[in-house]
């Protein structure tokens, strides 16, 4: 018989709607139930992704006896971290202050109030890994909650304590150029020369600290932020985290040479990445970089959008139970789609051998020259083959935030690409935010099945305005602009307290924790905070909204100084510090985008990697939309023309092309002193 989760829409709590487990989706008849029967909750986060989740599930949660005692002793609530961040947040921070470390699937027990007691992450169903049994973890917790009261309410107000208090002390100092600099230094500390990427295993591709070299690189000129970015983007696209065949990136790599995956596909990783791709070919012109971005975003097309423009959150990592089934490879599968002669080939130039270089399988990844086109010659049919296979899980829920940021992937790629295909991606995407995903200007967290049943975040405000930004910049069509001014100001409104000079994760009239979520740390995804002051700087002086910079100004100035000591952590965060910071490039262009001589204009500014620039668009000066960018501004002789100022300094307004590539190219020619 079903459980309550029959009737949610995340895939993730339907994969547990059949347990024997008697589990609530979090909300008040759980939470009630809880209080009236004084019973601790038994709080279990996960997403449908999860490797370990899916274990914890089949040896714990679908097992007869272990649900007895569950039902027994426990109020058991199922948590979709993606769906409630907030939830996750909270209750990570207490589980990491409670064993050292986290991770999914958390398992936290708490006091019918909220307040967790105790915690962990996956608990095996025998005693083993040095690891005691589920069962017998319950049985402990239901024993202290039943008889050692004292105890338990002391260790509950200690960690609500904690909670309380902010998550990160914030370093004192003021916003200036020497904050970017200290971070770089720190960054350049951490990287690994000999494969790229930070640190050791596991190794993560973290798009954001990229962006901050290729910025540092432009700023500064320092010749080594952009080697240390560029060769971090080849090794990873040189790698088994790369999917060589149909596009797009895992998670992570387990080893430092990114060679072996973790085989997830995650939509927010693809966005961040396709963009960092997009960012370094806007500096090379190396047509590896854009063949990485064409890949990725044909992969999301493929097998990440929605037939209603939405697109899905993950692809599983897991395929019949094993990790990364669907993407592996042995020479004798290869000879039987190709023929021996060029399947041989292919293995010689992919590494795939008999014996493996993953689990008696292979992960493709080149190994020879001219790899890349033996497999573009043979990709139809592998991909033919490889879709024969039992493909892996698809979490079919659209994130309003994450659907941002891959809206903004989208939009950038399709203007500074010229792929007017991939523009029309990005407009059909936020038609769909905008008309299934948003009430009064609040966007809501997640859609599926017609139904969007949770208020959105901090992150879901911020990353879809900042997605509609670059999508006027793909267009230059002004309603785009209308939509952002409209989610700026609720954002505003819902989000930014004044008392505390702050924004908050959550809205002030959403359901309140046991504390209000408050996360300024960009991780796999930007922050909420980092997002909204990056589109409030953006949006403000393209807008001219002086209160939107001052709140972004606030939130700078709060968290620079602690940025540029931890830059891991603030990535995001540091490309807002450096654009305000940095000399604005101003563009204004009055004439007809579809018009010859005002498409050579953009055509300009777009093969140009200018990471601080604001760009207007009017037809004519009669068609001019409330850009002040755009005001007291004429076509010169009925000719598209072109207005560059930088840093409060204007060049003389142009009608030749080639005059305003001069003009930019003198400006990108000075780095601006630290």
């Amino acid at each position: 018989m079903a459980n309550r989760l029959a009737h949610e829409t995340s895939p993730y709590l339907l994969e547990h709607a059949q347990n024997p487990v008697d589990w609530y989706p979090w909300g008040p008849e759980a939470l009630a139930r809880a209080r009236q029967e004084n019973k601790p909750i038994m709080l279990s986060v996960g997403y449908s992704a999860c490797h370990w989740c899916h274990v914890m599930a089949r040896e714990s949660f679908e097992d007869e006896e272990t649900a007895a005692l569950i039902n027994r002793d426990f109020v058991a609530i199922k948590v979709d971290r993606e769906e409630r961040p907030d939830l996750d947040q909270v209750y990570m921070r207490a589980t990491q202050a409670m064993t050292g470390s986290g991770g999914w699937p958390m398992t936290v027990f708490l006091l019918p109030d909220q307040t967790p007691f105790f915690a962990g992450t996956y608990f095996p169903s025998s005693e083993r890994f040095g690891m005691p049994s589920f069962r017998r973890v319950l049985a402990a917790v239901a024993d202290a909650f039943a008889n050692r009261k004292p105890e338990v309410a002391q260790t509950a107000e200690q960690i609500r304590e904690y909670l309380k208090r902010p998550a990160l002390p914030l370093a004192a100092g003021t916003l200036e150029p020497s904050l970017l600099d200290e971070a770089y230094a720190r960054l350049a500390r951490d990287y690994d020369p000999g494969h790229g990427g930070f640190g050791g295993a596991p190794k993560f591709p973290q798009p954001m600290l990229l962006e901050f070299l290729l910025r540092t690189h432009v700023r500064t000129g320092q010749p080594a932020a952009l080697e240390m970015a560029t060769n971090t983007l080849r090794a990873m696209a040189a790698g088994g985290m790369y999917d060589q065949l149909g596009g797009g990136f895992h998670r992570y790599s387990v080893d430092e040479r990114w060679l072996v995956p973790h085989f997830e596909k995650m939509l927010y990783d693809n966005a961040l990445l396709a963009r960092a791709y997009l960012d370094a070919w806007q500096l090379t012109h190396d047509a590896a970089f854009a063949r990485v971005v064409e890949e990725t975003l044909a992969f999301v097309q493929r097998e990440m959008t929605a037939p209603d423009a939405g697109f899905y959150s993950s692809l599983d990592a897991d395929t019949e139970g094993e990790e990364g089934r669907f993407y592996l490879w042995t020479p004798n599968e290869l000879d039987a789609v190709l023929g021996p002669e060029q399947g041989g080939a292919l293995a010689r130039a992919f590494d795939v051998t008999p014996d493996g270089n993953f689990e008696g399988h292979n992960i493709l990844h080149p190994v020879a020259p001219g790899a890349i086109d033996l497999l573009a010659a043979a990709r139809d049919r592998l991909l033919s083959a490889r879709a024969q296979r039992v493909r892996p899980h698809r979490d079919e829920k659209v994130i309003a935030g994450w659907n941002g940021l891959m809206l903004r992937a989208f939009a950038d790629a399709g203007r500074v690409l010229r792929r007017r295909d991939l523009v029309a991606v990005a407009e059909a995407n936020a038609r769909f935010l905008l008309s299934r995903m948003r009430q009064d200007n609040r966007m809501r967290r997640s859609y599926k099945d017609g139904r969007a049943p949770l208020a959105g975040y901090l992150e879901d405000q911020a990353s879809v305005a900042d997605g509609l930004l670059s999508l006027y910049e793909a267009t230059f069509d002004p309603t785009w602009l209308d939509d952002v001014r409209g989610l700026v100001n609720e954002m505003l409104t819902a989000f930014w307290d004044n008392s505390e000079a702050a924004f908050f994760d959550t809205a002030s009239d959403q359901e309140h924790l046991v504390v209000r979520p408050q996360d300024v740390t960009d991780n796999a995804i930007p922050s909420g905070t980092s997002m909204a002051a990056d589109v409030l700087l953006r949006a403000g002086m393209l807008l001219g909204e002086p209160t939107w910079v001052d709140r972004a100004h606030v939130t700078l100035e709060r968290l620079g100084p602690t940025a540029a000591k931890a830059p891991q952590a603030f990535g995001r965060l540091l490309a807002a510090v450096d654009f305000y910071l940095g000399r604005p490039v101003e563009l204004a262009l009055i004439g007809d985008p579809a018009e010859p001589q005002a498409s050579k204009f953009l055509e300009v500014i777009r093969a140009r990697y200018l990471p601080n620039r604001l760009v207007a668009v009017a037809p004519s000066a009669r068609q001019s939309p409330a850009i002040p960018l755009l005001s007291d501004r004429a076509a010169i002789g009925g000719k598209a023309t072109a207005y560059l100022c930088e840093g409060f300094v204007c060049q003389a307004p142009t009608t030749d092309p080639a005059d305003l590539a001069r003009q930019l190219d003198s400006f990108s020619a000075k780095p601006v002193a630290s």
